[in-house]
């Protein structure tokens, strides 16, 4: 991979924003026993948060990343003492899932142990747990990647459980439903729409079913993954050059939920990256071609500019700036692509950062309270750390370094070039 065409000096400012993050989050943390670091999903929260998602084991990747990255060791020793915290709330965590619960805090502990040799007694303990929590079907009302079988399925395979995988994506060869062009599921238990993309939908379930399915040599499970991403791809609205698909069916919280997306969660950014997987699974480059129209489809919604109430008011890696350029940083590495976009994701992060004495942290909007701007968040979906990992991904591109991630998340698949 070459360095793609980024001054030095555009370079160097990024990655001191970053730097100025990091200090920001490490300012947040909070004290906990046995010399523990923990964080809340804002500043102003009166509990932390031992999850994935808004809390301190999505912190703990961004404090990876930049201990790989810096050579600094003020990160890898603050990552020991998330873990800390993040071991002492095993026991107390009812959630099982990947994002909101025990699966998502034993990867995180799994990476600490990897990365810096902690003990990682305590994953083994929330992977026994998540076992012995499941009832035959589910772990509860959720079936989907974020909180449900998929995400499960995809993290115990992370951590060598193949036999914990397997069992986590066989209920959906039961619970299939099928439709006039493939299968869909049930998101959660007794909510009539039915969603289809990466976090709460059928995408997200195929990428589990692909991904877990090719790994324990069963084609009924990747088979299936090809009847759901079939569903998927006949509801596509756009014309023959793009590809977006409407956010559910009926839609869900039509008074509150826009009809189209463009970001990881609902959007076609995180289409993407399933059709990224399932090019390399069935080694079919018609899954690409899809890919590339969700593309072609993001970098023409008019993102990240926001262009009405309501559009594109988050600068986060769930459903904001920083999962496009999750995406866009893949493509660069995978096709030598150009990174214009990718420039203009970085100009609008760099541009919308709040930077004082206190470091550097970003806000989201919400255009139906006042006032709109929100409290900056900590953590990695909607969050500081979210936005510093692909920040320092991207100045290690741009200088023609490693493109990994220090914790690469089992829902992203790592780039393969071309």
């Amino acid at each position: 991979m070459t360095a793609v065409e980024t001054t030095n000096t555009a370079v160097g400012e990024l990655e001191a924003l970053a730097r100025d993050a990091l200090r920001w989050l490490l300012s947040s943390a909070r004290e906990t026993g046995g010399n523990g670091l923990a964080w809340a999903a804002t500043p102003s929260d009166d509990e932390t948060d031992p999850t994935f998602y808004s809390g301190t084991a999505g912190v703990i990747t961004v404090l990876l990343e930049a201990w790989r990255h810096f050579g600094d060791d003020r990160y890898g020793d603050a990552a020991v003492r998330a873990a800390r915290s993040v071991s002492a709330a095993v026991d107390g965590q009812e959630n099982s899932s990947l994002y909101f619960g025990l699966t998502g805090m034993a990867l995180a502990l799994r990476a600490v142990h990897d990365e810096l040799g902690a003990p990682d007694s305590a994953a083994v303990r929330a992977v026994d747990l998540v076992r012995a929590r499941f009832d035959g079907t589910r772990w509860g009302d959720w079936f989907d990647l974020m909180g449900g079988n998929a995400g499960i399925g995809l993290g115990a395979l992370a951590m060598g459980e193949v036999d914990l995988a397997v069992l986590a994506v066989e209920p959906y060869l039961r619970a299939a439903e099928r439709t006039p062009t493939g299968v869909h599921w049930e998101a959660e238990r007794g909510r009539t729409p039915r969603f289809h993309h990466l976090s709460h939908g059928t995408l997200g379930i195929v990428h589990g079913l692909a991904r877990v399915g090719r790994a324990a040599d069963r084609s009924d499970l990747v088979e299936l993954a090809r009847a759901g991403a079939a569903d998927v791809v006949a509801r596509n609205e756009a014309d023959m050059t793009g590809f977006l698909v409407p956010h559910s069916d009926p839609q869900d919280h039509p008074d509150l939920t826009a009809r189209y997306s463009y970001g990881w969660c609902h959007g076609s950014s995180g289409d993407a990256q399933v059709f990224r997987l399932l090019r390399d699974v069935f080694d079919d480059p018609t899954w690409q071609t899809f890919a590339d129209r969700c593309w072609y489809t993001v970098t023409r919604s008019g993102l990240p500019r926001r262009l009405r109430p309501g559009f594109w008011d988050n600068n986060g890696r769930c459903c904001g700036t920083a999962g496009v350029l999750a995406l866009a940083c893949d493509r660069i590495v995978e096709q030598d692509g150009r990174p214009d976009f990718a420039h203009l994701l970085i100009a609008d992060l760099l541009s919308r950062a709040t930077r004082d004495t206190d470091g550097a942290r970003w806000s989201n909007l919400e255009h139906r309270t006042t006032p709109s701007l929100l409290e900056p968040r900590t953590g990695w979906a909607s969050g500081n750390a979210g936005i510093v990992r692909e920040l320092l991904r991207f100045v290690r591109i741009s200088r023609g370094a490693d493109p990994t991630y220090a914790v690469t998340w089992p829902d992203q698949p790592p780039p393969v070039r071309s």
